[in-house]
């Protein structure tokens, strides 16, 4: 990861964006359980932040990944968790594999309108009984002469209210789990597709998540991204993208979660002293501190291995199960030091709290990423 005039530019570029435009209007949100998703985005397109590595001859700026995980990072200053979040679905979730694998009348047709912020993507592979599990998906898609048939239901999909389309992955034939699934583009306005309210979530409340169901959904046969039976391999490649952005993500969160901690604890007076003037609550924040900065390392060394073209499965894996974790040491030990007030709903260590408890489940669990990693370094047990 590198640090020129460049990268200084558009971070400060992100950290206006968010003082001026998202922090003043992130309780409003918060209440209402959304936040205007295509103004934001669009907004965002204009500022240069939707299609930083995507190909310039879709509107993208062709950028290598380590642009995204700078982006990804400064948006972590949000008060909210939500938008960071619904963001990342638009260019590292639900996009990357249309980008590398699309058509490029595809790529016309989905990814430039999202570079240019007219359209918000969203991802569904999730079901109610393979959330993690993505071998164990049971949607389908049956092809009838130019087109297929889809049928099944998507669970816990980020942007569903909003989206104008859904990258959607299903499976097009029997056989081996890793080798029957497909990946489809699905926009959001064709007949069959059912999407539920908001569902009501612990945190990230500003961004509504919901249920789909495709019952006998046509789409043309050329909305396919890749060929059939390559979907599940697009899909593990996507979530390098999605477990590096999320992980980024966290690092200025937990930063701002621990500052916004010493502040408060440097104003609370108890027993004839404040908190923060006791030498074990510098300490912890001290503690605290550095053990955001080395996950830091571990996010920028999986980036800078990415970007020279290296698998990073394994330290994307664990620098995902590495930041859901600490961000749940990070947000219970702040939320100690407010005594009461934190406890309270609208206080920002709450807030931290609840959505940043999220990053242990959604983008596969942590038992999921240990999994990977166990059976990467050969750790299962001798048949």
């Amino acid at each position: 990861m590198h640090n020129t005039h460049e990268h200084e530019t558009l971070r400060s570029t992100i950290r206006r964006f968010i003082a001026d435009e998202v922090d003043p209007n992130a309780q409003e949100w918060e209440r209402r359980g959304a936040f205007p998703v295509h103004e934001v985005f669009r907004r965002m397109a204009e500022l240069g932040l939707t299609g930083v590595s995507k190909p310039p001859e879709f509107g993208g700026l062709g950028l290598d990944f380590s642009w995204e995980v700078l982006v990804a990072e400064e948006l972590g200053h949000c008060s909210i968790g939500a938008l960071p979040m619904a963001f990342g679905v638009q260019t590292c979730m639900g996009t990357p594999a249309l980008a590398r694998f699309g058509s490029d009348e595809l790529r016309r047709e989905f990814l430039a309108p999202v570079i240019a912020g007219d359209y918000v993507a969203a991802v569904a592979v999730s079901e109610p009984q393979a959330g993690s599990d993505v071998a164990g998906l049971k949607s389908t898609a049956v092809r009838e002469g130019a087109e297929y048939v889809l049928n099944g239901t998507k669970m816990w999909i980020t942007n569903a209210l909003q989206a104008d389309f859904f990258c959607v992955l299903v499976n097009t034939s029997g056989g081996s789990p890793h080798r029957n699934k497909s990946m489809f583009i699905v926009p959001a306005h064709q007949r069959g597709i059912t999407v539920s309210a908001p569902l009501d979530k612990l945190g990230m409340r500003s961004s509504e998540t919901s249920e789909i169901v495709f019952d006998n959904v046509r789409v043309p046969a050329r909305f396919m991204v890749g060929q059939e039976g390559q979907g599940f391999r697009n899909q593990m490649l996507q979530f390098q993208d999605e477990r590096l952005y999320v992980a980024a993500t966290t690092l200025r969160a937990m930063e701002r979660c621990i500052d916004t901690t010493a502040e408060y604890c440097r104003e609370r007076a108890i027993f004839g002293g404040t908190v923060l003037g006791n030498q074990a609550v510098q300490f912890r924040l001290a503690e605290l501190q550095t053990d955001v900065e080395s996950l830091r390392s571990l996010v920028y060394r999986a980036t800078d291995a990415y970007v020279a073209g290296e698998d990073v499965t394994l330290l994307a894996t664990m620098a995902k199960l590495k930041a859901g974790r600490l961000a749940r040491v990070v947000t219970d030990a702040c939320l100690q030091y407010w005594g009461g007030m934190g406890f309270m709903w609208d206080n920002p260590v709450s807030r931290y709290y609840r959505d940043l408890r999220l990053l242990s489940i959604g983008g596969g669990s942590d038992e999921t990423m240990l999994n990977v990693i166990a059976k990467m370094k050969g750790f299962g047990a001798k048949p």
